[in-house]
């Protein structure tokens, strides 16, 4: 079964989908094209879950720590860089943006 988490103020809203398997990466892939306008994140057991969009405060520091770390990385031209919502699936199945891996 797949499970839909929609983070609210204080507790996540759990939308159960009976009839559906577990979502391959390709079909969370284009769950996630489908719903741009989302944050969405995929945990290691499969279940989906939805964030809340940042607030000003955080969004305003997100786009200076981006801006300084894209203005090094076209600097010193030895890596490549990424925003803090861009998603990468781990070793253990999940897939989390950058600022829930702890590297923003």
């Amino acid at each position: 079964m797949t499970r839909l988490l929609i983070q609210t103020q204080s507790t996540p809203l759990t939308v159960n989908f009976p009839s559906l398997v577990q979502m391959t990466n390709e079909q969370f892939y284009e769950f996630c094209q489908a719903n741009r306008e989302l944050r969405i994140e995929r945990t290691a057991s499969g279940e989906v879950v939805i964030m809340p969009p940042a607030f000003s405060d955080t969004g305003n520091r997100n786009f200076n720590i981006a801006a300084q770390l894209g203005h090094w990385t076209e600097k010193d031209g030895t890596g490549i860089g990424f925003d803090s919502s861009t998603g990468f699936t781990l070793s253990n199945g999940a897939t989390l943006p950058l600022m829930h891996l702890g590297l923003n």
